[in-house]
């Protein structure tokens, strides 16, 4: 193998040339990043990092001169324009390379709102890059207002950090009730009462029908059913889209994501793809994964396959999210499930959530108790399902459970 281009200097793009190194690939690494910085760490940017507790530098994935010193040619500000699979070329920087190998881990990009909407105003922001925290980052300031549109975990996070930087936080969704997409209406209450006990106005069901400015800031907005509601700032928390646009125009299969098989291939021989932007197989489906799991996991097995591992991509999924005091942990995927049970922790603010379909254990929500997803993840990695009845009894040793 000669020549592997990364396109994406996101986690997925990082871990992957750090991948081909780590397993022998002794020829040409170049990764190609859009932003004029090193690789880092999405997560802590909408907490750490926006309250002022985390230097930039923290943020890197790996040290600028790593990059140098394993010979990988990290391109910052270099987006790519095209790509030829007919050709292996890229496009990037006024100059066209040539490759033997090409790996997309072009990410996401967040939903915005349509400039009718007055998304085009002053003090609106979106979430996702580095430059994103470092523009709306004074505007989280003692005493002004923020309206967060978007229930999911990036506008629950934001709204947690801005009560603790004592921002007025009121917060729209336009679903029934936060989290809808990714878990149960037991995991949304407890969360929907952390907030409101911080003092964050929560109204589900609700969307936004326009924001309203003066001399082009924002001012407020206008609610769904004619609320009126006043905001400094205001921050578009309404999800992602994966970031297909170079492989559409390079003809590759996408369907709500770049579609790769069970090795990390796209439709294009020589091309691989690998984290959010991505869909593949689990589960009889295609599924799209949002997480630094997937984004390590998917595109170290990207890399062994470049290097010809023939190795199936078959993940165990796992995420979490920081709010307050609360640490929330998932293990596995809730997709169809049709039974819950919840099992009270020890303490005061412990709980869980456990998704079923039928007999099996799909996954869990464990809500400080980090014991319990320890557990969970091993029962689910092991192909483990213990009786509902069971797990919902508070008298159950959990860890008993993995020896059965």
């Amino acid at each position: 193998m000669g020549r592997v281009i990364i396109v994406g200097g996101g986690q997925a793009g990082c871990a992957l040339a750090a991948r081909l190194r780590s397993q022998g690939h002794e020829g040409e690494i170049v990764l190609f990043g859009a932003e004029p910085v090193p690789p880092y760490q999405r997560p802590p940017l909408s907490k750490a990092y926006l309250t002022g507790e985390m230097a930039e530098a923290r943020l890197y994935l790996r040290p600028e001169e790593w990059y140098a010193d394993e010979g990988i040619a990290l391109r910052t500000g270099t987006p790519v324009t095209a790509v030829d699979p007919a050709a292996r070329t890229v496009s990037a920087g006024g100059e066209t390379l040539s490759y033997d190998a090409l790996a997309l881990t072009t990410g996401a990009v967040p939903r915005t709102l349509a400039p009718e909407q007055g998304g085009d105003l002053g003090g609106v922001y979106t979430l996702r890059t580095l430059a994103d925290v470092d523009r709306m980052a004074p505007a989280f300031a003692q005493g002004a207002r923020a309206l967060i549109v978007g229930g999911g975990y990036i506008g629950l996070e934001a709204a947690a950090v801005a009560r603790k930087l004592g921002v007025a936080v009121t917060l729209i969704e336009m679903a029934p009730r936060i989290l809808q997409r990714v878990a149960a209406p037991e995991t949304s209450d407890y969360v929907r009462a952390l907030h409101r006990r911080h003092g964050v106005e929560i109204l589900e069901g609700t969307a936004l029908d326009r924001l309203t400015g003066a001399a082009g800031q924002v001012a407020g907005a206008v609610l769904t059913g004619g609320r009126e509601v006043a905001a400094d700032f205001v921050l578009v928390g309404a999800g992602v889209l994966p970031d297909v646009a170079l492989a559409q125009g390079a003809g590759l299969e996408s369907k709500g994501g770049i579609v790769v098989d069970d090795r990390c291939r796209t439709s294009a021989p020589g091309v691989w793809a690998a984290g959010d932007c991505t869909v593949f197989p689990f589960r009889g489906g295609l599924v799209r994964l949002e997480s630094v799991q997937n984004a390590i996991d998917q595109a170290e097995c990207a890399a062994d396959n470049i290097l010809g591992a023939d190795r199936a991509y078959d993940p165990v999924p796992w995420f979490w999210s920081d709010q307050y005091d609360v640490k929330l942990q998932i293990a596995g995927l809730n997709l169809g499930y049709d039974r819950v049970v919840t099992r009270p922790g020890a303490a005061e603010g412990q709980a869980s959530t456990w998704y079923y379909r039928g007999d099996t254990l799909l996954a869990v929500d464990a809500m400080n108790e980090a014991r319990t997803y320890m557990v969970a993840k091993r029962l689910i990695e092991g192909g483990k399902s213990p009786a509902a009845e069971v797990v919902a009894d508070p008298a159950t040793d959990l860890k008993a459970l993995l020896r059965a």
